[in-house]
């Protein structure tokens, strides 16, 4: 609670305007070097700051790092997710919903994905950043798809095959963003407009539920096991 205060009356020092040139100068260079690589004197010349600002402002390095990678990782796009598994009604509506979202969310963009590349880097060498980020928009996310996939196969949510299930299905997403590089050679026909992007989220919801549901025939389970009675 203490460095909470602290960071708030900093940032109540500072003026918007340097907080914004900062943070903007933080997404290029992490997303170029990542954390252990990028150095504030760097980040400070990009903004036209004093070097001392980056303390000044959140109290050192890895307090930046750590709000440019919880911009990253868009608390707004999380806020997107939640409210399409709000509007969704069964454990199958809410796959295909966060499925639409964060395929357009991650591979709709025109413009360089620095959060991506952040989050790369973020990946290949972790932060205690991360740790706190997870925590605050990622896991809940995670937990209801946990919930969903649990229901469609008939396994509780903390179940290893849920688990697995659950993350086979994120991978199937990320793929189109990570494997870009690769994929516009091998199918170079491949263009990710939005139109491409809805027949690809129907392609990945549809492969995922049909092997959820014969996942949960193998194992003699189904939904109502889970769910219970009426």
């Amino acid at each position: 609670m203490p460095q909470v205060r602290r960071t708030k009356r900093r940032e109540q020092r500072t003026p918007p305007r340097t907080r914004k040139n900062l943070l903007a100068a933080a997404e290029q260079v992490f997303a170029e070097r990542g954390y252990y690589k990028a150095t504030i004197r760097e980040i400070c010349r990009r903004a036209g700051a004093n070097v001392a600002s980056v303390n000044y402002t959140f109290g050192d390095k890895l307090a930046l790092y750590t709000e440019t990678l919880r911009q990253a990782l868009r608390a707004s796009e999380i806020a997107k997710v939640t409210a399409a598994m709000d509007a969704a009604g069964t454990p199958e509506e809410v796959l295909r919903a966060v499925i639409r979202v964060r395929l357009h969310s991650l591979c709709g963009r025109k413009t360089p994905d620095r959060a991506f590349q952040i989050v790369m880097h973020e990946f290949s060498q972790p932060t205690p950043a991360m740790g706190r980020v997870i925590d605050e928009g990622m896991r809940p996310v995670y937990g209801r798809m946990l919930k969903a996939v649990g229901a469609l196969i008939g396994r509780p949510p903390e179940d290893e095959t849920t688990k697995l299930c659950n993350n086979s299905i994120i991978g199937q997403v990320l793929f189109y963003k990570s494997a870009q590089p690769v994929l516009s050679r091998l199918q170079p026909e491949l263009k990710l407009t939005p139109e491409t992007l809805e027949r690809i989220a129907d392609h990945i919801a549809e492969f995922s539920v049909g092997a959820l549901r014969g996942l949960a025939q193998k194992n003699g389970t189904a939904a109502e096991k889970v769910a219970g009675p009426e």
